[in-house]
């Protein structure tokens, strides 16, 4: 029998072939230096992956589509966004969402908060209203363009949308004064973000994923409202 069949997962003594995908997140998570997932919320988030590999067999959420690669890349990180923003948000909105990366780790996270899924392709927007369904989720899903939002937020979350530096001035729009910008970026696109973000935006000393790499949660405080 192979090595890795013998091998413990996360000293559960579990194989990693036998292994669920919520015991390979917490061992994933321990991994990257992050606190593990209470058993009941690690099992949605297996409800999650498991409607992603469903989904993504017909419709293209998300380039990465093997288990292995959601989990490491989207879903710690998505994690690791969620555990690094301030406490007290009310509410949230997840600009271009896509799969719900990091929307709907957030919402699973911090259930105390309000999160919007903002997602202007109607196939995608479908697959978030199930996910919101399935996972028993109180968020919304708002099928349009972010922009198109009469509202604002105490977080804006913003991760690889199309002509970034435009969305990033659009999604600074919707954060309310003292509420933030969170953008998930690589190192080498910091300092232009924070540029088309503007002025009216304090930054925080960038949160650096996990992993090793050039990925980055940047927070931006908005320090006045902003023109629409």
């Amino acid at each position: 029998m192979a090595a890795a069949a013998h091998r413990g997962v996360g000293g559960a003594g579990v194989s990693e072939e036998a292994a669920t995908a919520g015991v390979r997140l917490n061992v994933l998570l321990a991994e990257a230096g992050l606190e593990r997932l209470e058993p009941v919320l690690a099992t949605r988030f297996e409800e999650y992956i498991s409607l992603i590999l469903r989904w993504n067999a017909r419709l293209n959420l998300t380039a990465i589509r093997d288990e292995e690669g959601i989990l490491s890349r989207h879903f710690v990180e998505s994690i690791a966004c969620a555990r690094a923003l301030p406490a007290g948000m009310a509410t949230l909105l997840d600009f271009g969402s896509r799969a719900g990366f990091p929307g709907v780790p957030i919402a699973l996270c911090r259930p105390e908060t309000v999160v919007t899924l903002a997602e202007s392709q109607e196939k995608k927007a479908a697959f978030l209203n199930e996910a919101l369904r399935v996972l028993r989720i109180g968020a919304k899903v708002h099928s349009g363009r972010a922009e198109t939002l009469r509202a604002e937020f105490d977080c804006v979350t913003m991760r690889a949308v199309d002509k970034m530096d435009s969305a990033v001035q659009k999604a600074g729009r919707l954060v309310r004064p003292g509420g933030w910008l969170a953008l998930m970026i690589t190192r080498a696109q910091l300092e232009p973000m924070k540029a088309a973000a503007g002025a009216e935006f304090s930054w925080a000393s960038p949160v650096e994923m996990a992993g090793g790499g050039d990925r980055l949660i940047a927070l931006g405080n908005c320090q006045v409202s902003l023109p629409a």
